[in-house]
C-alpha cells in the first residue's frame, strides 16, 4: 500500500494489539465476578497519573460526570486524554489534569469554545494535542475492537483535520482511490455512564448508544457508572440492549443522576442554569476554581454533590421527562 501523505499529528499512543489482547486474556476477569464499588474506589483502583484515559458520548448527553468529578477530586496528574466531551473534559481541564488530548471537540455548545482548553493550551500546560473528527475518533476505537491497527475511510480528506491528525493518505490497492487510514486506539482506562448495569457488569443503555460498543472494547480497563443496578435476570429479558457484556468491565458503579448535569434520555432532562453557572465560572481562572473548590473538592462524594445540588432541584429536571 502506497502512502501518499501523512497527518503532521504525533500518535499519543502506541498500538500493540497482541500486547492489547494478552491483556484482555490474562488481566481481565472472565466469571461472574461483583465488581460493585464506588467511585472513590473504581478510580483509585484503575486511573492512574499518566494514564490513557477516554470519555463516550458527545455535548452533555449521557457523560459520567459523577465519575469525572471523581477523577478531579483524587487529582490524577498528566493525564493523556481522548474523547469528544464537553462538561467532564471542561473539568479536567479546568483543573490543570490534562496532559496531552486526542481532541475532536470540547466546548460547550450554544454557549461557544471551552475557555479552560484555551487557557490550558495556550499556558503549555496541556503539551500536544492531536485532531480528529468525531467520525474518527470512533473508528479509531472500533479498529481496537475489531483487532486490526487501521481502518480505511474516505472521511477527512482534504482537510485540516486530517493535516492536524496522524492519520494517512493511501492508495488503495485494489481501485487506486485514496483512502484515509485511521489508527487503532488503544485506552488505558474507558469511562461509561449507562442507564442499568447488573453489578457483574453487563450494561444497557437507551436511546442512542453512542460509540459505547467500541469504546467498551478498546479499553484495557473499564469503569461503568449506573443510574439503576438491576438484578443479572432483568438484564437477560432484554439481552438485545445490553450493548457492554460483563466481561469487559472492571467496576461498576451505582451513580443515581451520575450524568448531572448533564441529561439522561428517557429520565432526566440537562439542568440548562447549572450548565451556564460553568460556563460563567470558567471564563476565569479564578472563577475556575471557586467552582470546583465548590462542587468537586467541597463535597466529599457523588451523594453529598447531590445533596448540595438539592433534591428539590434534581427533581425537576427529572419531571420535565416525565411530563412530557
Amino acid at each position: 500500500m502506497r502512502i501518499l501523505e501523512s497527518g503532521m499529528g504525533e500518535l499519543l499512543q502506541p498500538i500493540d494489539l497482541d500486547e492489547f489482547r494478552e491483556w484482555n486474556r490474562e488481566k481481565k476477569a472472565h466469571g461472574l465476578v461483583d465488581k460493585l464499588m464506588t467511585e472513590q474506589e473504581a478510580i483509585s483502583r484503575f486511573v492512574y497519573d499518566g494514564c490513557y484515559i477516554g470519555t463516550e458520548l458527545y455535548g452533555t448527553v449521557r457523560a459520567p460526570m459523577s465519575l469525572a468529578r471523581e477523577v478531579v477530586r483524587q487529582g490524577k496528574k498528566n493525564l493523556r486524554v481522548a474523547g469528544q466531551g464537553v462538561l467532564e473534559l471542561d473539568l479536567w481541564l479546568g483543573a490543570h489534569l490534562v496532559k496531552t488530548l486526542d481532541i475532536t471537540y470540547i466546548g460547550l455548545e450554544v454557549y461557544g469554545t471551552s475557555n479552560c482548553l484555551r487557557r490550558e493550551v495556550e499556558s503549555g500546560r496541556v503539551e500536544k494535542v492531536v485532531e480528529w473528527s468525531n467520525g474518527g475518533i470512533t473508528w479509531r476505537f472500533k479498529a481496537t475492537a475489531m483487532g486490526v491497527p487501521f481502518i480505511p475511510v474516505r472521511s477527512m480528506l482534504g482537510t485540516d483535520t486530517f493535516r492536524y491528525s496522524a492519520a494517512k493518505v493511501a492508495e488503495c490497492p485494489f481501485t487506486g482511490m485514496k483512502v484515509c487510514l485511521i489508527p487503532a486506539l488503544i485506552l488505558d482506562v474507558g469511562l461509561i455512564h449507562v442507564h442499568r448495569a447488573d453489578r457483574y457488569g453487563n450494561a444497557q443503555i437507551e436511546g442512542i448508544s453512542g460509540f459505547a460498543f467500541e469504546l467498551a472494547r478498546a479499553s484495557k480497563r473499564l469503569i461503568i457508572s449506573a443510574e439503576e443496578i438491576v438484578d443479572t435476570e432483568e438484564i437477560r429479558r432484554y439481552p438485545d440492549r445490553t450493548i457492554i457484556p460483563y466481561y469487559l468491565v472492571d467496576a461498576v458503579v451505582h451513580a443515581p443522576f451520575g450524568s448531572y448535569p448533564g441529561e439522561m434520555v428517557y429520565m432526566y432532562e440537562r439542568d440548562e442554569e447549572a450548565i451556564r453557572e460553568w460556563v460563567e465560572a470558567s471564563k476565569t481562572e479564578e472563577g475556575t476554581q471557586a467552582y470546583l473548590n465548590k462542587y468537586v473538592y467541597g463535597v466529599a462524594n457523588h451523594q453529598e454533590y447531590l445533596e448540595l445540588v438539592g433534591w428539590e432541584r434534581l427533581e425537576r429536571v427529572k419531571a420535565a421527562v416525565e411530563g412530557r
